[in-house]
């Protein structure tokens, strides 16, 4: 004989009234999260964001170096 163990799952009505109490309750960890963040100062901000913008660059211009050499080589194979 088989049991039954299957949990009824929440009805359409159920889930659309619970919708607003999980909204709130997301935003009220949201906000508490956020006042335990620790923001880097604006000197911070400015070092690392000075610090991408010369990697990238030297990235970009040793890829197009490497490309150029890599370019060349397969040009003078070719012919």
């Amino acid at each position: 004989m088989q049991t039954d163990t299957r949990v009824d799952a929440p009805s359409m009505g159920q889930k659309m009234t619970g919708w607003p109490g999980k909204v709130k309750d997301y935003v009220e960890d949201l906000r508490s999260e956020m006042r335990r963040v620790t923001w880097p100062s604006w000197t911070q901000v400015r070092a690392t964001t000075l610090v991408v913008i010369v990697s990238v660059f030297a990235f970009a211009a040793y890829f197009a170096v490497v490309d150029l050499a890599i370019t060349k080589l397969i040009t003078r194979i070719l012919k």
